[in-house]
């Protein structure tokens, strides 16, 4: 028996963007998470854009999981080697635990349709019961990326909840 199936689990997307936090650019990548994460069933319970600043991320992140504990966070933005790039290094410094699998998974999945993918710092992990995941800021390469481990997402929440069932299947 799927013992994730019955379960909603909070999300919050958070696009980091300077432009798009200026209101210079529209953010199509988190719309277009929120639309799929919609129809896999997770409910949006919070939405921002922020500048490509390391502390304001990291801020963010804190008080989505510390305060408003969410189940889920997907990053948007922020992920590669622009000097500005920093949400890796926010992420990572808040985590409890990294989940390298889950990055390696998006790559993986990212390198079949582009080379480009190789150069993306994309992370995830856990902070206190909250998965968070850094996704790429284009909407097409977001997308591809969430679709790649999606299907792992509830079962992973599960775990990280203190869920008990097996893990094989």
């Amino acid at each position: 028996m799927d013992h994730t199936s019955k379960t909603v689990y909070s999300c919050g997307i958070l696009t980091i963007s300077d432009k798009g936090s200026r209101g210079e650019r529209v953010d199509t990548s988190g719309m277009q998470l929120k639309s799929q994460l919609s129809a896999k069933g997770f409910e949006i319970a919070a939405y921002d854009i922020v500048p490509d600043h390391q502390q304001t991320i990291s801020k963010t992140l804190v008080d989505w999981v510390d305060h408003r504990r969410l189940d889920l966070i997907i990053t948007t933005g922020g992920t590669g080697v622009s000097p500005n790039d920093l949400t890796p290094e926010a992420t990572k410094e808040i985590l409890d635990k990294e989940i390298p699998g889950i990055s390696e998974a998006m790559r993986q999945a990212s390198l079949q349709k582009t080379i480009h993918a190789m150069l993306s710092r994309s992370l995830a992990g856990i902070r206190k019961k909250s998965l968070i995941i850094n996704l790429p800021g284009s909407e097409k390469a977001a997308r591809e990326n969430l679709e790649s481990v999606l299907a792992a997402l509830p079962h992973a929440l599960y775990k990280i909840k203190g869920g008990s069932g097996d893990c094989g299947g």
